[in-house]
């Protein structure tokens, strides 16, 4: 039952989207909700001056599931306030300042993270986006280079490239992405596309950042963190949303050398490592494993994207199925040649499916792609019900 959710008057809903991409291992969790009841019984509240034992347990834990020397963890409490601090890494271990980000993107609603983010609607009319350069996102069914490119992600990492010779001077700080873009509708890149732009960042002097807030944790069904689909290890790695279960936590990720950046001057975050939230973020990894939430994100993601071709071949308002496991994007369009955003066929199927009982987003620009994260412990059963319920409400257009 804890991928479900219940409205004032009692109709239950199936939780499509996961609090946005939230709820990682279902709501209110017992194992979560007993650790953290247990230490708000004891003592709630220590700032990181003092020594708390939960901060180090699961520091050690989460740093257990990095690859490399991805070893040091910094705690804070949302997505905007890791990725501000990783661009403070970036820049202050490098000594450059050019960022280079995507088009497409979202990082956050703080200043620094609107300043990468790279979607008008989410970036308000003030001071924002100095020395960030926003490179072509590899976007294949809207870019320039397609699905039956094999070559796509060699030739939008040029782009990366181009960015760096003709818009910086020659050195940045970093470049930052979200493993499969989140906000802007579930875009899952090209392989080869990190790896090569790594090669070209760190050429550059550049340390190379990943934005693991939606994709962490298992979601991508094949591995436990989006950029190991490209095949690439981060310098650092920024995670949100799915490591609290919906608690306020979040964290930055890198080696011992960027680190050391930070040593000499004072960074402090009031309640980063907070002993309840520690409790209840090492309790989901905990879940994960124990539930083996991974195989099943990766088992019933392959039914849903299976079950979605099928709709793909009846619907001709579905442009794009893309996506891993359970982070799935259905990108709608009015015409399948133009490829002109369906945003109010999109906003009309949402209504649709709630009206039957299934809670999804809605992503992209124009608002015209579904996204579809749910809680990982979802069953066959929910992800059929999923399919049913979009049939029927492409077929209501």
């Amino acid at each position: 039952s804890m991928q479900y959710v219940w409205d004032d008057s009692g109709k239950r809903y199936l939780d499509g989207l996961g609090g946005i991409v939230t709820i990682s291992v279902g709501h209110c969790h017992p194992h979560v909700l007993a650790a953290a009841n247990k230490q708000n019984e004891i003592y709630q509240h220590s700032t990181t001056i003092y020594l708390h034992p939960n901060v180090a347990l699961y520091a050690e834990k989460l740093a257990s599931k990095m690859p490399g020397d991805l070893k040091m963890c910094y705690f804070v409490n949302s997505g905007s306030e890791a990725n501000d601090l990783a661009l403070l890494m970036a820049r202050a271990s490098t000594g450059n300042y050019d960022m280079i980000a995507l088009r497409n993107a979202y990082h956050g609603g703080n200043a620094s993270g609107m300043g990468v983010t790279a979607h008008s609607t989410w970036k308000y009319n003030v001071p924002h986006s100095f020395g960030v350069h926003h490179a072509l996102a590899p976007y294949q069914y809207r870019g320039p280079w397609g699905y039956d490119d094999a070559d796509a992600g060699k030739k939008y990492a040029n782009d990366v490239k181009e960015v760096i010779d003709f818009a910086t001077p020659g050195k940045v700080a970093g470049f930052i992405a979200e493993s499969i873009q989140g906000v802007g509708g579930f875009v899952e890149f090209p392989q080869g596309y990190l790896k090569q732009t790594y090669e070209y960042v760190r050429a550059a002097g550049g340390v190379c950042i990943a934005d693991e807030v939606q994709t962490g944790f298992g979601r991508t069904g094949t591995h436990f963190w989006g950029f190991e689909t490209q095949g690439v290890i981060p310098d650092i790695v920024t995670m949100a949303k799915g490591i609290g279960n919906g608690c306020p936590l979040a964290a930055v990720v890198t080696t011992p050398k960027v680190a050391q950046s930070l040593v000499g001057k004072i960074h402090f975050n009031t309640f980063g490592g907070n002993p309840v939230v520690s409790a209840m973020g090492k309790a989901v990894l905990e879940v994960i494993e124990k539930e083996n939430l991974q195989a099943n994100s990766l088992k019933l993601g392959n039914h849903i994207h299976a079950g979605l071709a099928k709709l793909k071949e009846k619907h001709k308002v579905i442009g794009d199925v893309r996506g891993k496991g359970l982070m799935i994007g259905i990108e709608m369009v009015k015409d399948r040649t133009t490829k002109e955003p369906a945003k109010s066929e999109c906003a009309a199927v949402l209504e649709s499916a709630r009206e039957m009982g299934l809670l999804i987003g809605k992503g992209g620009l124009w608002g015209q792609t579904i996204r579809f994260a749910p809680p990982m412990c979802i069953t066959q059963a929910d992800a059929d019900f999923l399919l049913e319920v979009l049939d029927a409400s492409f077929a209501k257009l």
